[in-house]
This record gives C-alpha cells, sequence and structure tokens, in this order.
C-alpha cells in the first residue's frame, strides 16, 4: 500500500516508469514499467480520459507524466500497486481485497481430484485473469446423432482488479473440441472487502475472525465449483441445445444474420467475418449452428481472454429470446 505522494512517474522513450519512495524520498525498488492494464487505472483513478491518457502516452510522454504527478501530489490517496518481474501490473484501491490465483487453485483444486472422470481441458493466466477450464466424463448427452456434449466448468479469477473470481458451468462439444460457457449459472466473489489499512484491520478483526471469514469463502468456492457441474442443471441446457437445432435461420441473406446478431452480442466487425466462414464450414443453418460457429471461431482468436468471452458469447445466442431472434431473422429478410 503506497500513498500517491511517495510515487512519481517518469518518461523514458516511448515508455513510463514508476518511481516509488519512502518516508524519506529514498527508492523503494528500482523504476518500474507500467503495463496497459495499470495505465488505465490510474487514467481512470486520476479522471484522466482514457482517450486524452493514450494520446499523451504515445504522443507526448512528458505531459502525460507531469498531469500525473501532479494529481498525484495535489489529490493524496492510498492505492495498492501490484508489481510482477519489474512492472506494476494494477493500480487499485486500498479497500481491494486481495484473492490471489494461487489461493484459488489451491481451493480448487482438491476437489477437482475428487471428481470422477474429470480432466483439465486447457488452463491459462494472461495478464489480467487466471483460467481453470475441466471437463467431466461422466456427464454427457447427444444434443443430435454423432453430437455429444460433457458437462464442465471454468474457475476464472482476476488478482489485477478485472474480475470477481467467477466459477461457470462449461459444456463442451466433442465434434469440435469447443467450449460453450453458462453464463446464466454463475457465483462471483468481489474483491471489494475490508480497507487494508494493517492499524485499522487489527482493530476491527480478530485474526480469528478474518480466518473464519477466509474458510467460509473457501467453503463457498468448493460448493460452487461442485453445484457448477450438476446433472440437473447440465439437462436442461442440454435441452436448450436440442431445441435450438429446430429453430431455422433466415438464409435469404445469411451474412446479414450472422452481422445483426454480433452486433446484438458485441462481437466485433472482423470477428463476425470469422463467425460466418464457420458457419459456412458447419453447414448448419440454425440457432444451434450459430451458437456452435462462434464457439468454435472462438479457437481462432489468439487472446484466451477474448476467446473465453466468445464461449460465453455462443451460450448467450444459443439462449437468446425468441422475439429477439425472429428479429434479426425480419430484418436480414
Amino acid at each position: 500500500m503506497l500513498d500517491t505522494r511517495r510515487l512519481q512517474v517518469e518518461p523514458f522513450g516511448s515508455q513510463l516508469y514508476l518511481h516509488t519512495f519512502d518516508d524519506h524520498n529514498d527508492p523503494l525498488v528500482e523504476p518500474l514499467e507500467i503495463n496497459q492494464i495499470a495505465h488505465r487505472q490510474i487514467g481512470t483513478h486520476l479522471k484522466i480520459p482514457a482517450a486524452y491518457y493514450d494520446r499523451m502516452l504515445s504522443d507526448y510522454p512528458e505531459l502525460l507524466a507531469e498531469n500525473v504527478n501532479s494529481w498525484f501530489q495535489r489529490e493524496p490517496a492510498q492505492r495498492m500497486v501490484r508489481t510482477l518481474d519489474g512492472t506494476v501490473r494494477a493500480f487499485l484501491s486500498n479497500r481491494y481485497r486481495r484473492i490471489d490465483n494461487l489461493d484459488i487453485a489451491e481451493i480448487v483444486l482438491p476437489v477437482i481430484q475428487q471428481m470422477e472422470d474429470a480432466y483439465f481441458e486447457s488452463c491459462q493466466i494472461t495478464d489480467s485473469r487466471m483460467y481453470i477450464k475441466v471437463v467431466n466424463k461422466r456427464l454427457e448427452a447427444e444434443v443430435v446423432p454423432g453430437d455429444i456434449v460433457q458437462s464442465g466448468v471454468i474457475i476464472s479469477n482476476s488478482e489485477v482488479g478485472l474480475g470477481s473470481v467467477n466459477i461457470q458451468p462449461l459444456v463442451y462439444r466433442l465434434v469440435c473440441s469447443n467450449g460453450m460457457v453458462v453464463n446464466d449459472a454463475q457465483t462471483r466473489r468481489t474483491h471489494i472487502g475490508r480497507v487494508n489499512e494493517a492499524d485499522e484491520n487489527f482493530q476491527l478483526f480478530s485474526q480469528e475472525t478474518l480466518a473464519a471469514d477466509d474458510h467460509a469463502f473457501a467453503m463457498k468456492i468448493k460448493d460452487t465449483v461442485m453445484a457448477a457441474v450438476d446433472e440437473t442443471r447440465f439437462t436442461r441446457v442440454v435441452g436448450m441445445m436440442r431445441e435450438a437445432t429446430t429453430v431455422q435461420m433466415n438464409t435469404t441473406d445469411i451474412p446479414s444474420v450472422v452481422r445483426l446478431a454480433s452486433k446484438d452480442f458485441n462481437i466485433t466487425e472482423e470477428e463476425s467475418t470469422g463467425v460466418l466462414q464457420r458457419l459456412i464450414e458447419g453447414k448448419d443453418l440454425t440457432l444451434y449452428g450459430l451458437s456452435n460457429a462462434v464457439t468454435r471461431f472462438s479457437q481462432d482468436v489468439d487472446s484466451y481472454d477474448r476467446a473465453t468471452a466468445l464461449e460465453g458469447i455462443g451460450y448467450n445466442i444459443l439462449s437468446m429470446p425468441r422475439q429477439q431472434w425472429n428479429r434479426i431473422n425480419q430484418m436480414a429478410a
């Protein structure tokens, strides 16, 4: 936890570095690089519009440094500065409740080991999040002949303030090895909590109370992981998939259907082109086919964060209200 009056940014070449000082104005560590996430959080904290912040960073870093340093001094605040390998990776509120990736892994891995026939489909740590995707072969069903899906769970966490602990059911489609994140059944643990100031913590909470709070959190995570692969929920999602195979797409102008659906679900124009290609290759011009085209296209995306988001969008498309689907089809006519 650092007082912003003990922070100073300095431009060097095309980069901005953060200097940290103690109460005697002596450097605490070597100058730190600042990643894009931390830059955005600094700008947000200082109420500097993102577009202006980015323009100063690229075109006039000296001006950005002057702005940031002035506001650090003029409006002092306690901030949590998270670093790794000489880089500032997050600039957070002093109310941010640290929940580290290792803590989550230590909670969920023993639970996963107890699941019969479970295996890791993929794991990844990005600049913004950790992901653990697990498939449980014990629960599987056939949507249409030859199209088998299995139940699973995705656990994600952000150490840098970009999301809470998130546990969601996952439906894994074997025919093309892609997953669908079920977005309407999720549990989140927000990182906002007690103020991270030692004196106040000790005054308000005993160690026993803090330990009990952490234990309750761990138990909630364990229960939620188990519930995410619940047979009843899996059966319901499979039923939605089967129903979607009978919901036809307006084939008068297929590109327009894809474009309109993409707009509704925040799929970019470039991504929409890829989804259309996967839809054509899949030869399934139904709501189910469009949903699968999105999740299949997610495998073509370089960013693991965005790929996982697209897996969730695939489910959102599958479960969209029929009124919305009808509107898309009518507009594409």
